[in-house]
């Protein structure tokens, strides 16, 4: 009920607004504001600690890295923003970064290279406790420090040698690097605004200092977000003054709000309405770097038994999940999305209800009756709950397993895997950076975001060695035997398909920046008058 009122006040609220008046919330001049739904309410505007595709959205438009990615050109290649140029040197283990000079935080303060020393620092502090410390853990001692072995930052290989210039020593090679440096993780911070106003609170609307091409206006949290034009920043200004972010969960009602102009972009569509919507002027679909996934709680039984989680995933065909929801998405057994080196789909569990009955008969379940019932908990979301759907009736016919489902706000269910209070989790993985480390990192022993505990040191060992490898046969090879030990032999997750976007587009905007990255810096877009 509560869903419903909001999703009515919400629509209300955005209609009251009529074209005739040429204003939207807060009073803004329609003909500059363009208004998008991203669904839910960000967790943290904190680029430190944030770990969603919500938060990143807001974050892309507020803030800017060293670089940034040319979406206007092919091959996902990176161009300076921060940074005006930089130089690896040292067989590509020391990357030297000199910084723009005169560009100026939303407060007046000019940025120095010690504020992106001070935000790794940060980042990587055992206090802060980011789920993205293992992000920058190829900067030499900077893993050390995140566990607390290492005290002293300095001996971290990030420094500023002048105001302007900042060096970075690596462990190993990383020929991808400035690609890295594109996330909100490797941002600058303040610390002055941090100490001033608190490590949870300073990211809040009236506290915040940022970079970028917009800055935050308003937010009237669980309803709407405002970013407005920042007329001082350092590059080509935003075309658009203003940006109207809303959470409008409900799909069904975002789409409706677009067919009466009230909504110029609508993040997702619902997959039962597909085939109709796509026949729409204002449908976009394109493919992601991304991939759809079920994962194991592995210090939890019936999951702490490979044989059980493999099991289930040759119970699941993909292909018959990928015809129910019918956005165009592919099945895949992998982990590495097409279009990135070391994606084979020869690699991963195969559709095999036999074979996975004799897994479960090899683990000691014959009789299906004593099998204890699975839960799968996931976010709420129309098409989430579609695939849970779709995936309990396959497992129930070709299993005779029980699957409850649980579905939780984004915020709270990020609390629940965080509290490991689960059995089966719903997550995606777009790509922060379109190279495998990306995705082979995602499950490290050590890395925050692998939400299964899983444990492999011989997994770690190869990730790691492919990581540093400058030879693509030779990487290509190491992240084929680290796939086989993730995906086919302890199987702790199940990748299910690669992402497609299916997005709402007004014709009313130009130059809306649909990618591979599933990222949306909106500073290039515009609006027809």
């Amino acid at each position: 009920m509560k869903k419903l009122i909001f999703s009515i006040l919400s629509m209300a609220l955005i209609v009251g607004c009529t074209k005739k008046q040429e204003k939207s919330e807060f009073g803004l001049d329609i003909n500059d504001t363009i208004r998008v739904n991203f669904l839910t309410e960000p967790p943290s505007l904190d680029w430190s600690k944030s770990t969603d595709t919500t938060s990143s959205f807001v974050e892309i438009n507020i803030m800017d890295g060293l670089a940034e990615f040319d979406f206007t050109k092919p091959n996902l290649s990176v161009k300076p923003a921060l940074a005006e140029s930089w130089e690896p040197s040292n067989g590509s283990k020391t990357w030297t970064f000199k910084l723009r000079q005169g560009v100026k935080w939303t407060d007046g303060v000019e940025l120095e290279a010690s504020h992106f020393v001070d935000g790794w620092e940060r980042l990587l502090r055992p206090t802060t406790a980011s789920e993205y410390g293992y992000y920058l853990f190829g900067v030499k001692n900077a893993r050390k420090y995140n566990e607390g072995k290492l005290k002293d930052f300095s001996k971290v290989g990030v420094r500023a040698e002048d105001k302007y210039t900042l060096v970075v020593d690596l462990d190993t090679p990383r020929s991808y690097f400035p690609l890295m440096l594109t996330h909100h993780a490797s941002y600058p911070i303040r610390k002055d605004v941090i100490a001033k106003h608190g490590e949870d609170t300073w990211a809040d609307e009236g506290k915040i200092v940022t970079l970028g091409a917009y800055k935050l206006k308003k937010w009237e949290h669980d309803r709407i977000i405002h970013l407005e034009r920042n007329e001082d920043y350092y590059g080509e200004k935003a075309k658009i003054k203003n940006v109207l972010v809303y959470m409008i969960l409900e799909q069904s009602t975002a789409v409706g709000l677009v067919d009466t102009g009230k909504l110029d972009f609508q993040l997702e569509v619902p997959k039962s309405d597909i085939r109709v919507l796509r026949n729409r002027e204002d449908y976009v679909n394109i493919h992601n770097l991304g991939i759809y996934y079920y994962g194991f709680n592995t210090k939890k039984a019936p999951y702490n038994d490979s044989r059980v989680r493999r099991a289930i995933a040759m119970a699941i065909d993909r292909k018959e999940i990928a015809t129910v929801i019918g956005g165009g998405e592919k099945p895949t057994g992998n982990i590495i999305p097409p279009g990135l080196i070391g994606h084979d789909e020869e690699i991963g569990t195969k559709f095999d209800p036999a074979a996975a009955k004799a897994l479960l008969a090899e683990a000691g379940y014959t009789d299906m009756t004593n099998f204890p019932k699975l839960t799968l908990n996931f976010n709420t979301n129309e098409n989430h709950q579609l695939v849970a759907e779709n995936v309990q009736a396959q497992l129930k016919r070709n299993l005779g397993v029980s699957l409850e489902l649980k579905n939780e706000e984004w915020k709270v269910y990020l609390k629940t895997l965080r509290t490991n209070n689960f059995g089966i989790y719903r997550m995606g993985w777009v790509s922060d950076y379109p190279d495998p480390a990306d995705f082979m990192s995602l499950m490290l022993s050590y890395s925050e975001n692998n939400r299964s505990k899983w444990v492999n040191k011989k997994y770690d060992s190869l990730v790691e060695k492919a990581a540093a490898e400058l030879d693509s046969d030779k990487r290509i090879e190491a992240y084929t035997q680290a796939q086989k030990i993730l995906l086919e032999k302890d199987a702790p997750i199940v990748p299910l398909y690669v992402y497609s976007s299916n997005v709402l587009v007004s014709k009313r905007v130009k130059n809306f920046p649909i990618n591979e990255m599933r990222q949306f810096p909106l500073k290039g877009a515009s609006l027809v008058k």
